[in-house]
């Protein structure tokens, strides 16, 4: 017998471990010395639960739907404790790694997610049970620099120079948030009379600042600009090309224009890798603009920043050194567990403008020599030692390593989208730079208007759910209703691909067969998939 089939067979009770030793008493409860055995035998358990569950998962998702999920969780009572580990262990598989989402499955192509890095793993095993809070040297001392560390190899990955500086963030919402607020004050900062936003608030010319990104930009932008209090109105779309990046023509008149009509051109969000189509924007025909405009450039590298790794592929970034800001996301295509991402900046200075000081943390009149406080340069204050797991998985494979895994991803995306393009009723939008693909179904033969086919392929995307087949993302193109591949799998190959498309073609031939479109399992599933 084998040792993963020995572990599923035996009992929840029958193996040695401390689980009611933890519950017994608030004396077992905590992470301490006493409790060593505890700890190592708890720890134990979780991982063979988790091999377990990766060994026995043979498809992405199980296809539960959200109201038979939510069954689940009516009559318990957090306010009483169950009896002991094996008891908990036990609900945790019930109510979550049943029916989770595996994004290690090479069926799971829907969206950012990627398998992460043995070694990261390894890292959340360390950083966890330390739990270090970075926000300052007397919380942190060495994950001080290990932070700092990594920041610097970005930095000089990407090229920006030496003044350059950033910090760890929880994703590229919180980046892009961080360049747009720097972005603005330091606008503001230009305006004649203005004694800086931090003390004295927005100035009212504040209402006249826009920031400039590609119709394929990520939403984020609007969020912050929200946020900022400049309104959804201040982000202005630029027209993309037929390969959705953003059309440079069209930005160089539009910042003509915007100064023609008293607006303030704040920021321009160029990215690296768009959500829906891994498009590019040119780089470095934006930033001679940005320059020419004196207008602060960001780019959006969450996805695309895996290049600065790719033996084969770093030049699609040619550009993005010139940029004033970076927000890159390793937990994207750096293989890396959720959150793990950082923001950048050219001039190190301007992270003064997210500094505050508090007497208990980081009192202001510190002398130059005084320990370094990463809270100084970051939006949030506590915040854990998320850097750990890039720093081990470099350590451990070599940023080399890292980029060959994206560029196999890259690699296999060019096959799908052949696949794709030569699949019987398979409409494919635009060919791939990254590693997303976007497409529809839409059968020959059949004279299906815009809103028929909308519901064809919302079928087709709840059926592979619902069935545990496959996940796969939607998306809108003008309106309408497309799917989408989202590829961060190295390990998934163009055989899972091409049974994906068999089964999605089924589907989507199965619904125009069959007529029960009204009934109520479907309706559950639209509601699930709106």
């Amino acid at each position: 017998m084998s040792q993963n089939a020995a572990i599923r067979m035996a009992p929840l009770s029958s193996r040695p471990l401390a689980s009611r030793a933890m519950g017994e008493d608030a004396n077992h409860a905590l992470f301490m010395p006493r409790n060593a055995d505890a700890y190592r035998q708890g720890m134990q358990r979780c991982i063979e639960l988790v091999q377990r569950k990766l060994t026995e998962t043979g498809q992405p998702f199980s296809g539960i739907l959200p109201s038979e999920m939510q069954r689940r969780f009516e009559g318990l009572d957090l306010n009483h404790r169950l009896d002991d580990l094996d008891a908990v262990l036990a609900e945790v598989e019930r109510l979550y790694l049943d029916d989770a989402v595996y994004f290690h499955h090479p069926r799971y192509v829907a969206h950012l997610n990627c398998p992460i890095t043995l070694a990261s793993i390894l890292a959340e095993a360390i950083a966890t049970p330390i739990n270090t809070a970075v926000e300052t040297w007397d919380q942190s001392a060495g994950g001080t620099f290990i932070e700092q560390a990594l920041i610097d190899w970005t930095v000089r990955r990407i090229g920006l120079g030496d003044d350059a500086d950033g910090v760890f963030t929880s994703g590229g919402t919180q980046s892009n948030l961080m360049a747009l607020l720097i972005a603005r004050d330091h606008r503001c900062a230009a305006l004649d009379g203005h004694q800086g936003n931090r003390e004295h608030g927005l100035p009212a010319d504040a209402a006249r600042l826009r920031i400039f990104a590609s119709e394929a930009s990520h939403v984020s932008l609007q969020k912050a600009a929200a946020l900022l209090g400049l309104g959804h109105r201040a982000v202005v779309p630029i027209p993309c090309d037929d390969r959705y990046r953003m059309d440079t023509g069209a930005l160089a008149r539009t910042l003509a224009e915007s100064r023609q009509a008293g607006t303030i051109p704040m920021a321009v969000v160029a990215t690296a890798g768009t959500t829906d189509f891994g498009s590019i924007d040119p780089l470095a025909d934006i930033a001679a603009l940005c320059r020419r405009h004196g207008v602060w450039l960001h780019v959006d590298a969450a996805y695309g920043g895996g290049l600065l790794t790719s033996p084969r592929h770093r030049h699609w970034l040619a550009g993005i050194e010139q940029a004033d800001s970076v927000s890159v996301d390793y937990h994207k295509s750096f293989f890396q567990p959720v959150s793990c991402s950082a923001f950048m900046v050219a001039e190190r200075q301007r992270l003064g403008y997210v500094t505050h000081h508090a007497d208990y943390l980081n009192p202001a009149g510190r002398h130059d020599d005084a320990p370094p406080d990463l809270v100084d340069k970051s939006l949030q204050t506590t915040r854990r030692l998320d850097a750990l797991k890039l720093w081990m998985t470099l350590r451990l494979l070599g940023p080399d390593a890292l980029g060959e895994l994206f560029d196999r991803v890259i690699a296999l995306t060019r096959e799908a989208y052949h696949l794709l393009r030569t699949a019987p009723d398979i409409e494919v939008v635009t060919a791939p730079q990254l590693t997303t693909l976007v497409f529809r179904y839409r059968p020959r033969g059949h004279d299906l208007d815009d809103a028929s086919l909308d519901a064809l392929n919302t079928h087709i995307r709840q059926a592979l759910s619902r069935h545990g087949e496959a996940v796969v993302a939607a998306t809108r193109v003008r309106g309408r209703r497309y799917l989408k591949f989202t590829l961060l799998n190295p390990e998934t190959g163009i055989d899972d691909l091409a049974t994906v498309v068999e089964r999605l073609q089924a589907h989507g031939a199965d619904f125009l067969t069959r007529d029960d479109a009204a009934s109520p399992r479907r309706h559950d599933l639209a509601a699930a998939f709106s």
